[in-house]
């Protein structure tokens, strides 16, 4: 279907019951994902890093850890995701996540916060990769950038909105003789049980879903979209699926863009506050001012969902938007001191957009089951060793400048712009050399082809 093509009255019908169901659900999870894991973030302000005697390095391995977690728990969740329920697998996770935020509350050394953080993230390794998948499934190709432009957006939106809820709790005054930090991670930790709950007992996962009360003039358009999404579930895992991938230039480009462009993801969350504290700001202040540091992330993915949809072009847009985060780490780079480095710290968060039209361009042209499974898992995989080696790019005794990790998110940004480039220019070569052959995108879903397999697939460029 063709994104300009008028929609059915049944099929918008059909789309508003998704959005209202499926939406509200994605963004929670990815809000309090957001939340969850920076808490460590404001942790120095509510009083984390004097009342456990954290030094600066021990701060920076509280950050990777997290990360290490992320990353251990990728492959088996390959496995895992084919073979169960999409949204009562992520309801469960969300549940035991939920209950290690609020243990982390209870730690009083180094190690028990490190175990604690460990854990949250090997709990948390699941969410992306299970809403990408959901969501691809639903959802039809010309849908996704929104969708997943969305889904990414509440990263921003959690920045914000989080750090607006930590600046108030940071007024608290330690209720009960409990710390702040503490108190932050019981808040969040009781919302992400309670929001854990719910998904478990009412978030969609399949298109035809009971929970939707389709007509059956609905389900009808539910089969149309499911040949358009060119997503064909099986609980058959198809190694030769993942040589197939294994074998692709592509996937290399992708997983390096992805890693190239978490580096500063994962070094300027962790240091957010830290690092406006060093521009010369209050503590509360470095806080307020991290809010609109999640807008500018937003905006950065909004500008990226808007223009690649005007434009039809995710790559090329991709690009644009790392050459502006690009400008912004120059800026950090260049200015010694002063509140203008302030517009260098939110430009460089352009490159969440940037992130958020590569998992797009995953979601769209990645075909065959398992093949897709695998690419957003290793995708997420590079995104967790990005955010892992981030922050210990950031060298304490750099502050305030830090200017081996400002460079290195500089070099980072600007690798992934090549790659970004190169699949571009060969997706583009291959789509040629099928419409000559006489291509037209007709999907055929009752063989669980790939993308390189069936010669009547056409890439979203």
């Amino acid at each position: 279907m063709d994104e300009n093509t008028e929609k059915s009255e049944e099929e918008k019908e059909y789309l508003r019951k998704l959005n209202w169901i499926v939406l509200p659900f994605a963004g929670m999870t990815i809000f309090l994902n957001f939340c969850d894991k920076s808490a460590l973030s404001v942790g120095p302000i509510l009083g984390l890093n004097a009342e456990l005697k954290l030094d600066g390095q021990q701060f920076s391995w509280l950050g990777s850890l997290f990360y290490l977690g992320h990353l251990i728990y990728q492959l088996p969740n390959q496995f895992i995701l084919q073979r169960v329920m999409h949204a009562k697998y992520l309801g469960v996770l969300l549940v035991i996540w939920g209950f290690v935020m609020m243990m982390s509350a209870l730690t009083t050394n180094f190690s028990q916060l490190a175990a604690c953080r460990f854990l949250l993230g090997l709990f948390e390794a699941a969410a992306m990769p299970t809403l990408y998948l959901v969501t691809s499934i639903l959802y039809r190709r010309s849908e996704q950038t929104l969708v997943f432009g969305f889904i990414t957006l509440c990263n921003g939106v959690g920045a914000a909105i989080g750090s607006a809820i930590a600046f108030g709790i940071a007024h608290m005054g330690n209720p009960r003789g409990i710390t702040n930090w503490r108190w932050n991670h019981y808040i969040f930790g009781g919302l992400t049980i309670i929001h854990g709950a719910l998904v478990f007992l009412f978030m969609v996962d399949t298109p035809k879903n009971k929970k939707l009360k389709l007509t059956p003039a609905q389900e009808r358009v539910a089969e149309k979209r499911m040949l358009d999404n060119a997503v064909t579930q099986h609980k058959q895992f198809k190694f030769y699926q993942i040589y197939e991938a294994l074998s692709e230039i592509r996937f290399y480009l992708l997983f390096i863009a992805a890693f190239a462009i978490s580096m500063q993801n994962g070094g300027m969350l962790v240091y957010s506050t830290t690092f406006t504290m060093a521009l010369g700001f209050s503590p509360l202040d470095s806080m307020l001012l991290q809010i609109p540091s999640g807008l500018a992330s937003s905006l950065g993915v909004l500008s990226a969902m808007l223009i690649a949809k005007k434009t039809r072009s995710l790559l090329y847009t991709g690009i644009g938007l790392l050459i502006v985060g690009m400008v912004g780490l120059v800026i950090l780079l260049a200015i010694p001191e002063g509140e203008v480095k302030l517009l260098g710290f939110y430009l460089s968060w352009a490159g969440t957009g940037a992130y958020s039209l590569l998992l797009t361009y995953v979601g769209n042209n990645v075909k065959g089951y398992t093949k897709k499974i695998f690419y957003n898992g290793c995708i997420v995989a590079a995104y967790t060793l990005g955010n892992f080696t981030g922050p210990l790019m950031m060298i304490e005794h750099e502050a305030p400048r830090y200017m081996s990790g400002i460079g290195g998110y500089l070099a980072g940004f600007g690798v992934a712009a090549i790659a970004y480039l190169i699949v571009r220019i060969q997706a583009g070569r291959i789509n040629k050399k099928r419409m000559a052959n006489g291509a037209s995108n007709n999907i055929d879903l009752s063989v669980d082809t790939t993308d390189k397999e069936d010669e009547q697939f056409l890439y979203r460029l």
